[in-house]
């Protein structure tokens, strides 16, 4: 209970700021303060990885922020402040499996949740660094080029950029948790690799496409900067890019668990 207590504080604390900040909206405040409240309750450690994430994510979309608006801006809707969709489509699944690791104290409720939020750190450093310095995507499933910013599109840049991302939070919650580090950093590193991937195929896949009839392009804003209101051409009207990352680290922590238990094996 004073764990929980102090998680709260903790939260409030940060998420006020960040809210003061302009890095959450109203309802992105609240989902964070409780996943905060909720990643506290099932350890300090996992309170300090969902913070390192928010942190890193936060730089790193801060980080040349205009220049990658502006690079997306004909295809990407402008949101600046993460909203509850997005807050719970990065971090929900990983924290449902850390409270499942203090239920049961099962390894592979902790490899999960580690391969959630790897798969969601992969999937923001790629998106992040690809954008700046990716040069054109390629759609992951026809190989043609596609507008920055659109789902499916990949660069060599952010492909490694999202390795990077994986490995990070494989290293650090491997080290803070003192799990045999060689053998799970791996496993996890993979694992949050395979959602960012997966995050890719499923977004260039289902993910809902628009089109400007007026401009001729591709988009994912319902009224393109011409100002014509665009029309849906491709995918399901109904997956958006939040359900997409959230699949992603579902896909992240299923990985982790099937290959753990293999290893086990």
């Amino acid at each position: 209970m004073v764990r929980v207590l102090l998680g709260a504080l903790a939260a409030g604390v940060i998420t006020g700021l960040a809210r003061q900040r302009g890095m959450l909206s109203a309802s992105g405040q609240w989902a964070a303060f409780f996943l905060g409240v909720f990643s506290a309750a099932a350890g300090w450690v996992w309170a300090s990885l969902l913070v390192a994430f928010f942190v890193s994510a936060t730089a790193l979309t801060r980080w040349r922020g205009e220049e990658k608006l502006r690079r997306t801006a004909r295809t990407v809707p402008r949101a600046a402040e993460r909203t509850a969709y997005q807050v719970i489509a990065n971090g929900g699944a990983f924290v449902l499996l850390a409270l499942l690791f203090l239920r049961s104290g099962s390894e592979r409720w902790a490899l999960g949740a580690l391969g959630a939020l790897a798969a969601a750190a992969a999937d923001t450093w790629s998106t992040e660094v690809g954008t700046l310095f990716g040069g054109a995507p390629r759609s992951i499933w026809m190989a043609r080029v596609v507008p920055v910013g659109m789902s499916g599109g990949v660069t060599f840049v952010g492909t490694l950029a999202g390795l990077a991302g994986a490995a990070c939070i494989a290293a650090l919650g491997t080290a803070l948790l003192l799990l045999p580090f060689a053998r799970i950093a791996a496993i996890v590193t993979v694992a949050g690799f395979a959602g960012c991937i997966g995050d890719s195929l499923l977004g260039g896949a289902f993910q809902s496409k628009r089109y400007c009839d007026r401009c001729k392009e591709w988009t994912e804003r319902r009224v393109h900067p011409c100002g014509y209101r665009t029309k849906h051409r491709a995918g399901f009207y109904w997956v958006t890019n939040d359900l997409v990352n959230l699949s992603a680290t579902g896909v992240g922590a299923a990985v982790a668990m099937v290959i753990g238990r293999g290893f086990k094996a």
